[in-house]
């Protein structure tokens, strides 16, 4: 698997809209991280919409604190939180200046730094199946890119200079299905859950 030498950043622009359509549209786009010599391109095929201050299962329901001060602008932001005292889970932050809103990452498609992810996850790849114990999952995918709270909360995933960012490269996103958010107890029968159909990578089919 390889991403295309042809990859342009999202603007700002990309993310100043609604959770929902920003969800729907970053299926298919690229998460990149470039650290030292490090370099990694996985492809997003599975994410969740967070409505800000009115959605009971958003870490804006409360209101703006020290916490969640990234959900609430600008956009194009990377919020990261750590949970279950295990993992920590990505989303980039939407809607404009001072609306709270985000986009939670699911899961990836592996494209490049397939051995440098599997050493970051403890994974040994023997066959292609294995792949799917790199990226699929939230607290999978932060893991294989080395996502933390203390490195990534507040960078901008717009710029290309930044270590962690989010890209184009014309992939044909196919079929998108909905479903509800899985993982939560709080509005869990909203229809805010995006993925490619059928693409094996997905954290639940």
């Amino acid at each position: 698997m390889t991403s295309s030498p042809s990859l342009s950043p999202l603007n700002r622009s990309f993310f100043a809209r609604g959770p929902r359509r920003v969800a729907r549209e970053l299926l298919g786009k690229v998460l990149v991280r470039n650290r030292g010599n490090l370099h990694l391109v996985a492809r997003i095929v599975e994410v969740e919409a967070y409505l800000g201050e009115n959605d009971p299962a958003s870490h804006a329901a409360p209101g703006l604190t020290p916490r969640n001060a990234v959900m609430f602008g600008p956009p194009g932001f990377a919020y990261v939180y750590f949970i279950y005292g295990a993992h920590y889970c990505l989303n980039v932050s939407c809607q404009r200046e001072g609306l709270a809103g985000a986009v939670l990452f699911r899961a990836l498609e592996p494209l490049a730094g397939l051995q440098e992810m599997a050493r970051a996850r403890d994974v040994v790849l023997h066959a292609p199946h294995d792949l799917r114990k790199l990226t699929s999952g939230p607290g999978r995918l932060a893991q294989a890119f080395g996502i933390t709270r203390a490195l990534d909360n507040g960078s901008d995933l717009t710029l290309p200079s930044s270590s962690l960012w989010i890209g184009d490269d014309g992939f044909p996103r196919g079929t998108i299905q909905v479903t509800p958010r899985i993982g939560i107890s709080k509005a869990a029968d909203q229809r805010l859950r995006y993925l490619l159909k059928g693409n094996p990578f997905v954290s639940h089919p």
